[in-house]
């Protein structure tokens, strides 16, 4: 054989890997006989100097440290910043109940145009926002600078005196906060492997389920002590104390958060080859390497070609609307009959709940290697919780609706995030573009949703329960067929036929799975 795909065997790089970034394309195993698809380059690595020379125990006692020193670093910063991220993006509902309506004169749907219009904004920025920052490569500075300005919106909903001021304010924090979640997942699957990414994301998504418990709290509290303090009504002080809160944590977040493993400095330059090289022993090839080599549009091009790309975005949407109903939870608690401070406080339990089952789901799925029973599972228990809260009016039976409603939704979600980065890994402007967009399209379920909890519906929302029902169940669907495509992608490659997005093997890798050559997490 001459040539591949038009070009010499002698063009392509026969020299070390390391962490140069450069491709090692073996012309021996090129011109192997009965490979599979032998026209198809097959990329192999070799392990940078530091780590080709560490014994398994040496190399497995310092990943484990390595991974250690990650999680510290990144884990805390992001939960808190997501934590903040939610709470602004979600505390309508809240400062409804300490008098948002009766001051600024709200009529029919205004409110719910108010709290649907901030995923217009949300949608519209997620894609481009993760494709520039793949492409400047500065996470780091970029998520927090984002933080920054989003906090300052917020704190500005305080100064709202007509239903005007509040769309214009929601619809610009809608779409500053649209870099944050997208940005995180791009950002987390750029340090962990496919199978550390599940429990990683579950914890990064902990801070949206903690801050629906603690929403509550908060408010209640401001509710309770500051409403007229200062001249100020209790809602005004909820977004001047929230947005506050917001800039200085991003200030906090520009010191301590890291950019991609090849740029950060606090790694010593041992931690530094193995950080990179895991993830190429992971997925078969090198992930982001320097501004230079990503673009704008061929990862988006090349995400909206792959089918699993819509499949999981129709998956997604199918359970953020089902989640939905998080936007409105204390409205729908206020129907069990409770004062305004009681019913903030009856809605945090199912937040908690849901970041105790999420962290074991998502810990379950990581260890098994698993990912559709840890998504369609849960959602099960949704479609049950979704059923009991329509079928009845009795406060008990409803009250446990509203406690697995939360987890029965959320606990398969984080799943679905991680899965999506495990099934398009490579490259880096591919995974973004399809992070993105599958996160951008989901939420447009918000916008619609947003308008199916009116106060005439109370205390069933028969229509808004039946629909996150039937969403539920959409979502289920998709994550079979799912399923079975990833399942017969992993059978060609056990036969050595040639997948897109795969790569089949990894010279150098001691990890028996990372020998076998990548396969899709099912």
């Amino acid at each position: 054989m001459d040539s591949i795909n038009g070009r010499g065997i002698d063009e392509f790089d026969h020299g070390a890997y390391g962490v140069t970034g450069d491709d090692k394309f073996s012309p021996e195993f090129i011109n192997k006989a009965g490979v599979a698809n032998a026209d198809v380059p097959i990329r192999e690595l070799e392990a940078p100097p530091l780590v080709r020379n560490l014994s398994q125990e040496e190399r497995a006692h310092l990943e484990r440290k390595l991974v250690r020193k990650i999680d510290f670093r990144l884990l805390p910063m992001m939960i808190l910043m997501y934590i903040m991220n939610y709470l602004d993006r979600n505390n309508l509902p809240s400062a409804k109940l300490a008098g948002l309506v009766t001051d600024l004169k709200l009529k029919g749907d205004q409110f719910n145009t108010a709290v649907s219009i901030l995923f217009v904004g949300y949608l519209l920025m997620q894609v481009p926002s993760n494709l520039f920052l793949n492409k400047i490569g500065k996470p780091g500075v970029y998520l927090p600078c984002c933080m920054m300005v989003w906090g300052c919106i917020s704190g500005a909903t305080a100064g709202c005196q007509t239903f005007g001021g509040l769309i214009a304010v929601r619809f610009f924090l809608g779409f500053v906060e649209a870099a944050y979640f997208p940005g995180c997942l791009f950002f987390l699957s750029s340090w962990y492997t496919r199978k550390e990414l599940a429990f990683r994301t579950a914890m990064l998504y902990s801070g949206s389920l903690i801050s629906g418990a603690f929403s509550g709290l908060i408010a209640a509290g401001i509710t309770g002590n500051m409403d007229g303090a200062r001249g100020l009504r209790a809602w005004r002080w909820l977004f001047i104390i929230e947005g506050s809160i917001t800039v200085v944590i991003a200030a906090l977040a520009l010191l301590v958060l890291p950019n991609f493993p090849r740029t950060t400095k606090w790694l010593s330059e041992e931690e530094r080859q193995l950080a990179v090289w895991r993830l190429q022993e992971d997925i078969g090839t090198d992930d982001w390497v320097s501004s230079e080599d990503q673009t704008f549009f061929h990862g988006f091009k090349l995400a909206v070609q792959d089918v699993k790309m819509w499949i999981l975005m129709i998956m997604l949407t199918g359970i953020v609307s089902a989640g939905s109903v998080t936007n409105f939870f204390p409205i729908v608690v206020k129907t069990l009959g409770y004062n305004s401070v009681d019913t903030l406080l009856l809605s945090a339990p199912p937040y908690v709940l849901a970041v105790i089952t999420t962290y074991i789901n998502a810990w379950h799925a990581d260890k098994t290697g698993e990912r559709y029973l840890h998504v369609v599972l849960p959602l099960c228990v949704g479609v049950a919780a979704f059923i009991l809260g329509v079928s009845t009016t009795s406060t008990a039976p409803r009250y446990v609706a509203m406690m697995l409603m939360v987890p029965g939704v959320y606990t398969g979600y984080v799943v679905v995030l991680a899965w999506i980065a495990n099934v398009m890994p490579r490259p880096p402007a591919k995974r973004a573009a399809a992070q993105a967009a599958i996160n951008a399209v989901s939420n447009c379920s918000s916008i619609y949703a947003s308008y199916m909890y009116p106060d005439s519906a109370a205390p069933r929302y028969e229509v808004a329960f039946s629909v996150d029902c039937a969403t539920a169940a959409l979502a289920i669907i998709m994550a079979t067929i799912l399923r079975f495509i990833l399942v017969r992608l992993n059978k060609k490659l056990d036969r050595g036929e040639h997948v897109e997005g795969a790569i089949a093997t990894a010279a150098g890798a001691i990890d028996e799975e990372a020998k076998k050559g990548f396969r899709f997490l099912t």
